[in-house]
């Protein structure tokens, strides 16, 4: 595979994980999930919640009800991609 093609590969991978943080956050504003919206928000949760996790230790909410973690999530994970791709 040559540089290129494993950067966009990397790149688009990036993009997709951030979309998927981007619907997680989207949902978690929906009240009363039930049905394929609740179970939805559950395999969103699997997999964006490790990640979020990380930065939640570190930054409480604002006023205790507003999470800003998922803005930080994606800014760091935009800063280690570009990071990657320019080592390669």
């Amino acid at each position: 595979m040559s540089h290129y093609a494993l950067q966009f590969f990397i790149v688009k991978l990036a993009d997709a994980y951030t979309m998927i943080l981007f619907v997680y956050v989207l949902m978690s504003w929906i009240p009363n999930k039930r049905g394929i919206l609740s179970d939805v928000e559950t395999v969103l949760g699997k997999v964006c919640d490790p990640y979020l996790n990380l930065f939640r230790r570190f930054i409480p909410p604002i006023g205790g009800m507003v999470d800003v973690s998922p803005i930080f999530a994606i800014i760091v994970l935009e800063f280690v991609v570009r990071l990657i791709i320019g080592i390669l």
